[in-house]
């Protein structure tokens, strides 16, 4: 009980110690640093990752392009390279998804959407899903709110025996006259400090030639065209700078983060118009902080800080539509600390606290210049044992919003208490098989597009609630002979229940959203994840990945409506992927295939708003070669090999066969 009181008091006193910063990233890699040996993570649901070459493989730009490949997820995909791009997870809704970047979350209170396909995979080292939550209690507390997660890890620099740096230079170029150029350097500015400088830049025309066919309700065609993707240009930029460090007992990392883009929306494509007039311009900046730090032998705290800055410009010229040019300012100051207390050597608890400060200016008409206050705290407590492996959680929200409209103030405050529990079992007493389930209970804030936008905006908006059950199997072996040297499965079968729901999809503009409430969905689902290395003679290595999603998305709110019981929108019933590579010396060939099932674009499930299947197939080959310090790659990409006509989102066609050749040079 004294390790408990000492716990309990730290944890207050640091929430004064506003002058520390921050922690390594969430990924605990404390082998690196030895901090303390009992504090490791206390993984209790499995994830799927995609890491290192296999990224490099796949045919992926952006973060974007990578979750296609996870199981249990729908990307919106606007098309186009620079066309907007968000991930949904079982169903729950963009809004639900937690996106982590090195440890600290992106957050975007206007609208709740995180863009990833500005998320560049050029110094990504590992994407990491979670559902539920990320299972280990060493985290923030704002952790412990999602849904689901997605951890973007960026590449920690790394040195060769007698090297001071290390640097690296990748130049793409393919169809719609794309052009990315990529540039990394790493320098060791001593033994326990290292810096790194990423950058990049990426314009493309957007132009690629589609074709678009539409029939009515009897079978016969209403019109068969083949056009060209217009306004879908872009131009941007990005700059990371990080800077690594160790301290006696812990860590450190300072980030900096820059992107600047300027690109056309292309719109849908209704009404028989082809081209649109909207324009937009983003500026993200943010600065964040890392510091983790071990104190005694069982007890560790970890500090994060981050301001960020985001600067968007919209502008409509479409004749047919009234005139906007408008500019949104979002800011955000974010400062958690996280503590964890090892009670017993398999027995762990952690308090966290999280404050946010959100901010949104905007030169629309009647704005409300809205500001957010979060306040979140959570005590999590996990059991580590050679058969079972437990971690239950609560999470305590505060949030108080305050409005100016034409002098006049209001508030809204709302608070909620958020529980979870995870169990793992070993009934072999080893890692070989594993049998887990979870529930969890979570909410999420409407945003401030969805509360107090000028045109639409409700500020009685109800939050989303939702509970989510699941329970599934993992099997992992490795082989040191034979055929196979390592095989994986996992399998869960989910239910969720989602009250309040608020879906949002474009209206006429795709910068404005339409906010749709559809009261109560019922979520079943089931997801199955396998991959196989294996070795063949004559020095070759075969890899296989694929991946199954079932899912029954229904709205259940009122039977009296026409709706009742269908398919949510976008949602398919089944949906997959599989990959397969093949490695001998330097050469790589690796195939993709994708498959989307049939779904619905609006709340009636009837023909008219029917959408077909669609799949396509990605081939990339690839030659590696060492020159002396100098290593050289050259890749070839085919994306959408059959140039198969498929839309993501309706009347809004994706690009037909594509091709991209990299060049890279490392030293």
């Amino acid at each position: 009980m004294k390790r408990v009181f000492v716990f309990v008091g730290f944890s207050v006193m640091s929430a004064y110690m506003s002058a520390q910063t921050v922690r390594e990233d969430t990924l605990h890699r404390l082998d690196e640093v030895v901090v303390t040996a009992c504090l490791a993570a206390r993984e209790v649901i499995p994830s799927q990752t995609l890491r290192g070459e296999q990224l490099e493989r796949l045919n992926t730009h952006s973060v974007a392009d990578a979750l296609r490949y996870f199981s249990g997820v729908q990307l919106k995909d606007y098309g186009g390279v620079g066309g907007l791009k968000t991930v949904n997870i079982r169903s729950m809704g963009t809004h639900h998804v937690g996106v982590s970047y090195d440890g600290v979350n992106l957050g975007n209170a206007q609208n709740g959407q995180i863009d990833l396909g500005q998320l560049s995979l050029d110094n990504v080292e590992e994407i990491t899903l979670y559902n539920g939550q990320k299972s280990a209690i060493y985290q923030p507390a704002s952790d412990f709110g999602h849904a689901g997660s997605v951890y973007i890890r960026t590449r920690r620099p790394y040195f060769e025996e007698g090297r001071q740096t290390h640097w690296r230079m990748k130049a793409q170029y393919g169809s719609s006259d794309a052009f990315r150029f990529a540039a990394l350097l790493e320098q060791k500015l001593s033994d326990r400090l290292s810096a790194s400088l990423s950058a990049g830049f990426l314009t493309s025309s957007g132009k690629y030639k589609f074709h678009y066919e539409r029939r009515f309700p009897d079978g016969t065609t209403a019109w068969d065209t083949t056009a060209t993707r217009q306004n879908g240009d872009i131009h941007a930029e990005r700059v990371e700078l990080n800077l690594h460090g160790l301290v006696r007992g812990g860590t450190y990392q300072l980030k900096g983060y820059l992107y600047n883009s300027s690109r056309g929306i292309p719109g849908a494509i209704v009404n028989n118009v082809w081209k649109r007039g909207e324009r937009q311009s983003d500026l993200n900046t943010f600065f964040q902080a890392n510091y983790q730090q071990g104190i005694a032998d069982c007890f560790s705290t970890r500090w994060i800080a981050k301001y960020a800055y985001y600067y968007t410009h919209y502008k409509n010229n479409d004749d047919t539509q009234l005139p906007v040019d408008n500019t949104y300012r979002q800011q955000e100051f974010y400062l958690s600390t996280a503590n964890v207390l090892e009670l017993l050597p398999r027995w762990s608890m952690s308090l966290s606290y999280d404050f946010k400060w959100n901010k949104l200016n905007a030169d629309t008409y009647n704005f409300s210049f809205p500001t957010r206050l979060s306040n979140l705290v959570s005590l999590a407590t996990a059991y580590d044992g050679n058969i079972v492996k437990v971690q239950g959680s609560i999470l305590a929200t505060f949030i108080h919003d305050r409005t100016t409209l034409n002098t006049q103030h209001s508030t809204l405050n709302t608070h909620r208490f958020t529980p979870a529990l995870f169990v793992n079992v070993y009934p072999f007493g080893s890692t070989f098989f594993s049998l887990r389930a979870y529930v969890k209970e979570s909410f999420r804030m409407p945003t401030f597009n969805d509360l107090y936008y000028t045109d639409m905006g409700n500020a009685n908006l109800k939050p989303e609630r939702a509970l989510q059950w699941d329970a599934g199997m993992a099997l992992n072996k490795h082989f040191d002979e034979g055929f196979l040297s390592q095989v994986s499965m996992q399998a869960d079968a989910y239910y969720n229940v989602v009250h309040d729901k608020i879906i949002a999809y474009p209206k006429g503009q795709q910068f404005r959203w339409t906010m749709l409430n559809l009261g109560k969905v019922h979520i079943k689902g089931v997801d199955v994840v396998a991959d196989a290395t294996a070795r063949i003679p004559g020095d070759v290595f075969l890899t296989t990945r694929v991946q199954y999603t079932y899912q029954d998305a229904r709205d259940v709110t009122d039977p009296n409506t026409s709706y009742y019981r269908h398919q949510i929108p976008y949602i398919p019933w089944h949906s997959g992927s599989f990959i397969l590579g093949l490695a001998h010396r330097g050469w790589t060939l690796n195939y993709s295939f994708i498959y989307t099932g049939e779904r619905y674009d609006e709340q009636e499930n009837i023909i008219y708003n029917h959408m077909e299947p669609w799949y396509t197939n990605d081939l990339s080959v690839s030659y590696e070669k060492q020159l002396k310090s100098y290593k050289l790659k050259a890749q070839l990409e085919v994306n959408n090999l059959l140039s198969q006509d498929y839309e993501v989102i309706v009347n809004y066609p994706m690009p037909k066969r594509n091709y991209m050749l990299s060049l890279t040079v490392e030293y």
